[in-house]
């Protein structure tokens, strides 16, 4: 795949027009999907030429990555906001806390769950995803000052893992069995943790 963002914008305008492009292409695919929306349909809801479009990405695939990388950045944000936060939060009430920001995420960016099906080969930069995972050890060893640094990053992914499998599911269920499916990771991850952190 060509790199994903064809010409790195310099200046505050640059930068508003490709935020502008993808909140266009989220919108799009989030009412159309990824197949049908066009890159014609996403410059016009931007307010931007065709040309414009194709200055920052050089097809819809490289847009839907950058889109992708920003949803995964604000993501990693909130979570690591959470695990800033939690020191005073007992097991529970972090996966609830945890499960309830992606909850609030999905709702909030429509477009997340169509933009996971799509094969990319898309894949975040290793520092940025470690990052995360190690913000998460410390916070887990924190409640378990026993734990090696090495476990407590292995329980961090395998947390991280176990959430990210939730949106496959959470996407195509109805309302009520959301709220189901919400309940049986509630009580996987908390039963995971209280076992691992004691």
């Amino acid at each position: 795949m060509a790199k994903p963002v064809r010409r790195v914008p310099q200046q505050q305008r640059a930068a508003r027009r490709v935020d502008a492009l993808l909140d266009a292409a989220a919108e799009t695919i989030a009412e159309r999907g990824f197949e049908a929306a066009t890159m014609t349909e996403i410059a016009e809801r931007a307010g931007a030429s065709i040309g414009a479009v194709y200055q920052y990405f050089p097809n819809k695939s490289a847009l839907v990555f950058a889109l992708r990388t920003r949803y995964g950045d604000e993501m990693d944000a909130q979570w690591s906001a959470l695990s800033a936060a939690a020191a005073n939060l007992t097991v529970q009430q972090f996966v609830d806390r945890l499960l309830a920001l992606l909850v609030e995420f999905m709702a909030a960016h429509p477009a997340y769950l169509p933009l996971l099906s799509i094969s990319l080969n898309f894949k975040r930069d290793a520092a940025v995803r470690n990052r995360l995972r190690k913000r998460f050890a410390l916070l887990f060893q924190r409640y378990a000052p026993a734990l090696s640094g090495d476990d407590a990053f292995r329980v961090a992914e395998v947390v991280l893992q176990v959430v990210k499998s939730l949106s496959a599911l959470y996407g195509p269920a109805k309302p009520k069995e959301r709220r189901a499916l919400l309940d049986e990771y509630r009580t996987v991850l908390a039963a995971y943790l209280t076992a691992r952190l004691g």
